[in-house]
């Protein structure tokens, strides 16, 4: 399956320009949100540099950020970029972890292959990387059963029906949790499935 950014854009601001006067954008650098400047315009969402991956991610991002957030740079957060000391990327992974399960949620949508990401190459990795895997595979477990927040849900809904892939989405789920952050009685059996 062909996977575009611009479908992505597509969909998106066809669900959320009008309502929400939003629309999501192709960067050519570092991700950001920019809220609207005048009562009449539109905030973005941009994506880094047309990756289909980081539009997931950054929308996801979008999809739960308050109405008061929405209207500052960035949601009003700091970023501290790639190269955190360990204290740093543990508030990462803390703040992350919803918006890493959205992202999840819309791969599985999509039929595109999510990657847990601790965004720290720089730095000494993942502070407790099995527990933030463990966290977010959680949140997905929670959002599957309680819900997703409402703008995430519109968009998943949107996604599964433009990708076909509602029918199979929990198989998905099923295989791709044991990929991505197994459980301690699913390793195993993962690493054999792997080596046949």
């Amino acid at each position: 399956m062909k996977h575009c950014p611009n479908d992505l854009i597509m969909l998106f601001n066809d669900l959320f320009r009008e309502d929400y006067r939003t629309i999501l954008v192709k960067g050519s650098d570092e991700p950001e949100y920019l809220p609207a400047v005048e009562p009449a315009g539109v905030a973005q969402v941009v994506f880094a540099h047309g990756y289909y991956a980081s539009a997931l991610h950054e929308i996801s991002h979008w999809c739960i950020a308050g109405e008061r957030r929405r209207t500052l740079h960035d949601y009003g957060y700091w970023y501290c970029p790639d190269g955190r000391t360990s204290e740093q990327q543990r508030e990462f992974e803390q703040v992350e972890v919803k918006p890493q399960a959205i992202e999840w949620l819309f791969a599985l949508a999509t039929g595109s292959r999510f990657h847990i990401s601790a965004d720290n190459l720089s730095g000494d990795g993942a502070a407790d990387d099995k527990g933030f895997r463990t966290r977010v595979r959680a949140q997905v477990e929670k959002y599957l059963n309680s819900g997703l927040p409402y703008r995430a849900n519109l968009f998943f809904e949107t996604l599964k029906t433009f990708y076909g892939t509602g029918d199979r989405l929990v198989q998905s789920w099923e295989l791709d949790r044991t990929r991505v952050a197994p459980a301690d009685s699913e390793s195993d059996a993962y690493r054999k499935a792997e080596v046949v």
